[in-house]
């Protein structure tokens, strides 16, 4: 079942100005850094990604969700023109946050692991929910093509009306009964506020280019040094839990939660256990 809890997503909203453009945030909370790196879908924002998460986060920790370039209110950009690891740099030193935990879904998980591994001087620790280790073969997924939940993916990116919002819906979790209409509007009606945001995904698309640009490779995943927790739904059907399987035999300071009856959104799925876990393994060793 998906929760929604939390602050108010207005009154926690922030704009900042990087080199490519503006990006728009939450910062709620005070204490050690942690930022929240959202996933690719349609309609996708940091607030769609953490609502069930950031108010509990937030009552230990600094929080900071973001939405990335090409994504919610932060500027346009064609997959060949985004670096993320980048983006987050600027935004910690406008931030003046020096060090910090990274917590990401999907793509975002793609984020923190080449964030990791080519700035270690500016992590503490990095989450992962549904990660995908990218340029790697996986032996027991589809090898035919996008997995199913990639495939609705993209359909509702060229049509994101709620029929097939609530599609998307319904792959990326176990059990959408809980809030599944009202998240499927809201990512509807995002993706069709930023239509730019929708259409450059689209032609990405057409040019057969990659979702995620710039990521680690399995030479710098294996470098990273810090504590890094990995949490993949046992019924993920947009990135398998084999991709999470690699990552924990090849990060080597790295532990794996799999959570049974639990797809590729785990932490609005599973948000009360979710919260638990992270909090308690940023807070052990900070």
């Amino acid at each position: 079942m998906i929760g929604m809890i939390g602050t108010s997503e207005t009154e926690s909203e922030r704009l900042i100005s990087v080199s490519s453009g503006n990006i728009h945030y939450h910062d709620v909370g005070s204490g050690p850094a942690v930022v929240l790196l959202h996933g690719s879908g349609p309609g996708a924002t940091a607030w769609s990604n953490f609502g069930a998460n950031i108010a509990a986060l937030s009552a230990r920790f600094r929080v900071v969700a973001i939405d990335m370039p090409g994504w919610g209110q932060s500027h346009p950009a064609r997959v060949r023109e985004r670096d993320h690891v980048a983006t987050l740099i600027e935004v910690l030193d406008a931030l003046e946050i020096e060090r910090t935990a990274v917590v990401g879904n999907s793509m975002g998980a793609v984020t923190s692991l080449a964030f990791a591994a080519r700035h270690p001087d500016r992590v503490t620790h990095v989450v992962t929910m549904g990660a995908a280790m990218v340029g790697q073969r996986m032996m027991f997924s589809a090898g035919d093509g996008p997995s199913e939940g990639l495939k609705v993916l993209f359909a509702a990116y060229r049509d994101p009306s709620p029929e097939n919002m609530k599609r998307l819906v319904d792959v990326m979790t176990f059990d959408s009964s809980g809030a599944s209409d009202e998240v499927a509007r809201e990512r509807s009606r995002n993706a069709l506020r930023f239509a730019t945001h929708r259409e450059n995904f689209v032609a990405d698309l057409a040019e057969g280019l990659p979702i995620v640009s710039k990521p680690a490779s399995y030479e710098e995943i294996a470098s990273i040094s810090v504590p890094v927790l990995l949490i993949h739904g046992r019924d993920d059907r947009v990135l398998s839990m084999e991709n999470s399987l690699r990552l924990v035999s090849v990060i080597q300071d790295s532990r794996l939660v799999v959570i049974n009856r639990c797809g590729h959104w785990a932490q609005l799925e599973h948000a009360a256990e979710f919260n638990r876990i992270v909090t308690s393994f940023i807070a052990h060793d900070e």
